[in-house]
């Protein structure tokens, strides 16, 4: 992927660029100047800014940029971290450790608000399983609202490394990590994290 900007806007761009040029060519000036308002939401909304992707093998990356709006512990002692992104948040997501896309599980579902408590069981999603030297993660993309798409450029065996780009979730959303029990956490909620660089925990 470029550091640039992802290439599913493409899909976006190329239709965008022809409607403005032929609004363009017949004068629409409105209809061209929303077009171009378009484009410039699209380049904004698939940018990829380059990310520093801190050392340490045993650190736990976040996923995604946003605002951790729940630290939850499940009953068999799993802290359940959430982010939620709104449509001004860098959308690409990110691998939390390094290791192996053991499992990708897509659910289809309903698009309550990404910040609803509800959005984590009920909205469609990708469930991935990454499974480390010493740890699994669990990742999964979350459907909102506006958001529609949850797209995982992964497959299940392939090799991840940590902070390395995996997918993206279009138009706001949110991505939540399920992480062990010995796991340390690093971040409380109301904390902002950015994909691939923010520490959310360490493990040993």
């Amino acid at each position: 992927m470029g550091e640039v900007m992802a290439h599913d806007a493409y899909k976006f761009l190329i239709p965008l660029v022809l409607l403005a040029i032929l609004f363009g060519f017949l004068s629409l000036a409105y209809l061209a100047l929303l077009a171009v308002i378009l484009l410039a939401f699209v380049c904004f909304f698939f940018r990829n800014p380059k990310r520093v992707i801190p050392n340490g093998s045993n650190l736990i990356v976040s996923p995604a940029d946003g605002k951790v709006v729940k630290i939850q512990v499940t009953e068999n002692g799993d802290r359940v971290l959430s982010i939620f992104l709104s449509i001004f948040n860098v959308h690409m997501n990110r691998s939390p450790i390094s290791g192996v896309l053991e499992r990708l599980e897509y659910r289809r579902g309903k698009f309550k608000p990404a910040y609803d408590e509800a959005a984590s069981h009920l909205n469609e999603q990708n469930i991935l399983t990454i499974k480390g030297q010493d740890t699994s993660i669990v990742v999964k993309q979350i459907a909102g609202l506006i958001a529609r798409r949850v797209v995982c450029w992964k497959k299940p065996g392939e090799s991840l490394k940590k902070g390395e780009l995996l997918g993206l979730i279009r138009f706001g959303s949110r991505v939540d990590v399920v992480v062990p029990e010995s796991v340390k956490i690093a971040v409380q909620v109301g904390d902002r994290v950015h994909g691939g660089s923010s520490v959310l925990g360490e493990y040993s």
